[in-house]
């Protein structure tokens, strides 16, 4: 059985495929402005559309919508980091072929898959920013500490790019994308991210809570809502040991598919 053993400067050499991706995305911004479309319109409908129905949250006493606007947040940088490097990286390695033109340089398949972890994490700051931008204009902010889902959406980013680069690993062909929906799907709809984790019985919260959504979600709702514990180091705990043992697989399995 191989190892994988991090090359030194490894961070420096995947600078050069942060900077060929940046040079790609810096051409046009709809990539980006894509991703702020489909959180838009759930903070919409379901944010502002069902708060009119719910009013305020009953055991937080925020406005509907105030509760389900970072969670949503959190989701963006989710689902703008795994789509990254689940879609884009297995275009780039299964019909574009670019990683074959690549290991030929310098750069070895760990740092491929360093750098583009670390293109989906920037991508995914970006597009929460935004988010954040929109939720500060439509005055969804209460609290100043919402400033902390930033580095928040750093950590949710790196845990699902890395997590989106394991599962490129194991697809075969395009159809084995809907298999990725039938997990992410539901545990976007499942994992607090409309509603309190107290509505679920208590035998399913166990189930609720090993979500790695949940976590993200946690991670970001709570120091919007202003409340700072010691108990926000469980979430960042879960998502750094997820995010690190996600891009253990991944970079075996990419160093056994790229040099076999």
């Amino acid at each position: 059985m191989t190892t994988v053993v991090v090359p030194e400067w490894t961070r420096r050499r995947a600078l050069a495929l942060i900077e060929r991706n940046v040079m790609i995305y810096r051409r046009s911004v709809t990539p980006l402005l894509n991703a702020l479309v489909e959180p838009i319109l759930y903070l919409l409908s379901i944010g502002v559309g069902v708060g009119l129905l719910v009013g305020t949250v009953p055991g937080i006493e925020v406005p509907y919508v105030v509760y389900v606007a970072p969670a949503i947040l959190a989701t963006t940088a989710m689902n703008t980091a795994f789509n990254q490097t689940s879609f884009g990286v297995f275009i780039r390695m299964r019909v574009e072929k670019t990683y074959e033109a690549i290991l030929p340089t310098p750069l070895s398949v760990t740092d491929i898959a360093v750098g583009e972890v670390t293109s989906a994490m920037i991508n995914a700051l970006l597009t929460s920013i935004g988010f954040l931008t929109l939720m500060a204009v439509g005055g969804l902010v209460t609290s100043p500490w919402v400033l902390l889902a930033l580095p928040a959406s750093v950590l949710i980013a790196y845990a699902f790019a890395a997590a989106g680069l394991a599962v490129t690993t194991y697809l075969r062909d395009f159809a084995d994308f809907q298999y990725i929906q039938l997990v992410m799907l539901p545990m976007y709809l499942f994992a607090t991210t409309f509603y309190p984790l107290s509505v679920y019985p208590e035998a399913v919260q166990p189930v609720i809570q090993a979500l790695p959504l949940y976590h993200s979600i946690e991670l970001v709702r709570e120091p919007a809502l202003g409340r700072l514990g010691w108990d926000l180091l469980i979430p960042v705990a879960y998502l750094v040991a997820f995010g690190t043992v996600a891009m253990y697989v991944a970079t075996r399995r990419m160093t056994r598919a790229m040099l076999r």
